[in-house]
């Protein structure tokens, strides 16, 4: 079967391409430099032009604080690209894999999220990205959403390489201890969405909808903090001790407003693939084990 993926040089992406690659698929990759996502009709058009079996969707607008003054080209890369997406594949009668985010959530409960929880995002990056996922709804049954959180992965930017470097040229840190979720690492995202690939490659049929991902364990950033130092330390990758010290988010103001609780509730996903979704340690684990191979 052949995919056409979006963002395949992003920090999903380019795992995602891989190991489609290495499971056999025919994979056409469009990156930034193959096709302008923020061009919603070449979007559409690239889906028609090639005509696969079925798109994934790895592209994304995630600068969280720029996108407060950039609306317009968060709207189009997170809203109507999707949609546009959604209608040629519509035309095309293939499924859309949709990547999303727990920035749909306002962060103000204390029991993790279901995926039919009540949405309200914060900022202009949630709201772009909700809209899109109401676009594909929309236009396109045969979908699956898939929202995940805190990510993590050897590719592009992310917080525990930002806390690696940081590292560099300090031997302390200040990070907020009252936002909560569940990192997760992008060999999770993409075991995940090789499941759903080869579900529909094995059936032409998924269980459509709405399905949350993310790696067990819900921390704060200053927990998750403290475990990147402590594991970075142990293998090797730094050659010494961090001291972190917790601070609220008031003293440090973004420009976009943060959920301060956006755990993610597993559950559906879980039953549906029959197994649970492994720790973030783990997958905390393999990323230091990876860069240092590097």
């Amino acid at each position: 079967m052949k995919v056409l993926l979006f963002g395949a040089n992003g920090q999903v992406g380019k795992d995602c391409a891989q190991a489609l690659v290495t499971a056999g698929y025919g994979l056409v990759s469009s990156s930034r430099a193959d096709t302008d996502f923020s061009d919603s009709a070449a979007v559409f058009s690239k889906v028609i032009d090639e005509a696969p079996g079925l798109v994934i969707n790895a592209c994304a607008y995630t600068a969280v604080d720029k996108a407060e003054d950039e609306k317009a080209l968060a709207n189009k890369v997170n809203h109507l690209s999707p949609q546009a997406l959604a209608q040629s594949c519509a035309e095309l009668s293939i499924p859309l894999l949709q990547l999303s985010t727990d920035y749909v959530f306002d962060g103000q409960g204390d029991k993790p999220y279901k995926e039919n929880a009540k949405v309200s995002p914060l900022g202009v990056y949630g709201s772009t990205k909700l809209a899109g996922e109401k676009s594909v709804q929309e236009s396109l049954p045969e979908h699956i959403i898939l929202r995940t959180s805190w990510v993590f992965g050897e590719q592009g930017n992310n917080f525990v390489k930002t806390m690696l470097r940081l590292a560099e040229g300090r031997d302390e840190l200040n990070v907020v201890n009252d936002q909560f979720g569940r990192p997760t690492y992008v060999g999770t995202i993409v075991d995940v969405i090789l499941f759903f690939v080869e579900q529909y490659t094995q059936n032409k049929t998924l269980p459509w909808g709405t399905y949350h991902c993310s790696n067990q364990g819900a921390v704060s950033w200053f927990e998750f903090a403290e475990a990147i130092f402590a594991q970075a330390k142990e293998q090797g990758v730094l050659d010494k001790a961090m001291v972190v010290n917790p601070i609220p988010s008031s003293e440090f103001p973004t420009p976009a407003p943060r959920p301060a609780y956006s755990v993610l509730d597993t559950h559906k996903l879980e039953t549906l693939m029959k197994t649970p979704l492994p720790h973030w340690e783990l997958g905390l684990t393999t990323f230091l084990h990876t860069i240092k191979q590097h």
